[in-house]
């Protein structure tokens, strides 16, 4: 080996190296750049996909709105349903505000060709009722031509019936209940039961008449003929409501506001309702609008576990108390 080759050797080495680690080196730099580029398409793969599905749910949660404004555009127009059920009362799901607020929106609604009133409730407060009432007859008064029919399915009494009054027409069902035009005030005494408990009842008022009616002391005989006048009166009102909606279709003898009620099969032969049906029987034969969107106010959870827990309380301190109702 001649003494230029020995020489020669160290250098190539070094060449061989240089040249492994930039080998090395050019495939690290090209799989880190394949590894972005593959981390960049499955980014840009998924952010499609997610959006591909935002947009399905979106869709799906639009196309009831959408088909109704389609439909509406071709002028088929739709029945406003308003739900008044159970308890007619401030504080209740049916209270006036919630039920004048869905009249309103549904009045509002250039698209509504009907309003049915779907009606299941035993009665409830005569003030709430008599706000009902009174918006009905007004809606009825500024716009003439827009039906508004009640529909009642269960029961239809006392305070619902007052509200079911102001419609143009009432449709029931064969064993639906209705009427029981009357007014009622309930509550309990408990003078002997505190005798038998040896309680002494210790009353302080201002006012002769502010412990009216209390359920701890003997009743009293011009108490109770002041608040049957005052039963009375409301009753007129109620008495009063119903004849102005019924008009002459009510066959009026002496049970007819005595609070009893009767099915609606009876309830058509002596005037209190109109004829047999539903809410689908009545928006597409009678109102002409086949697809009915609900109108009925929600009231928000939060806010109604708010009036809950705020009834309870007040409920617990005024537990007995006495209030009437048209039940």
């Amino acid at each position: 080996m001649s003494e230029n080759q020995w020489d020669e050797s160290p250098n190539q080495k070094k060449d061989m190296n240089a040249g492994w680690e930039r080998e090395v080196i050019e495939k690290l730099a090209f799989s880190a750049v394949t590894e972005q580029r593959r981390t960049r398409r499955w980014g840009i793969f998924f952010k499609s996909l997610m959006f591909v599905y935002l947009a399905a749910l979106l869709g799906i949660g639009m196309y009831p709105s959408l088909k109704q404004s389609m439909d509406d555009a071709e002028g088929k127009g739709h029945t406003a349903v308003i739900n008044i059920t159970g308890p007619i009362a401030e504080g209740q799901e049916a209270n006036a505000d919630a039920i004048i607020k869905s009249l309103r929106n549904a009045v509002k609604d250039e698209n509504t060709k009907g309003i049915i009133l779907h009606v299941n409730s035993p009665g409830g407060s005569p003030v709430q009722s008599s706000y009902v009432f009174n918006e009905i007859r007004k809606i009825k008064s500024e716009n003439p031509e827009l039906p508004i029919y009640a529909v009642a399915s269960d029961i239809c009494a006392s305070g619902c019936y007052f509200i079911a009054a102001a419609a143009d027409k009432i449709y029931v069902n064969p064993s639906s209940l209705v009427g029981s035009i009357g007014v009622l005030m309930d509550g309990f005494g408990f003078v002997d039961t505190m005798k038998k408990l040896g309680v002494e009842r210790r009353l302080v008022t201002a006012g002769a008449h502010k412990a009216l009616m209390d359920p701890f002391s003997p009743e009293k005989e011009s108490d109770k003929k002041y608040m049957q006048a005052v039963l009375e009166q409301v009753h007129q009102q109620f008495i009063a409501a119903v004849k102005e909606g019924r008009g002459d279709r009510l066959l009026i003898n002496d049970d007819t506001f005595s609070g009893l009620v009767w099915t609606g099969e009876q309830g058509i032969k002596i005037g209190l309702v109109d004829d047999f049906g539903n809410d689908d029987s009545v928006a597409t034969d009678i109102i002409g609008a086949k697809k009915r969107v609900d109108f009925t106010v929600q009231e928000r959870l939060i806010d109604r576990l708010a009036g809950k827990m705020g009834a309870s309380f007040a409920q617990s301190i005024s537990s007995l108390g006495q209030q009437f109702m048209l039940q």
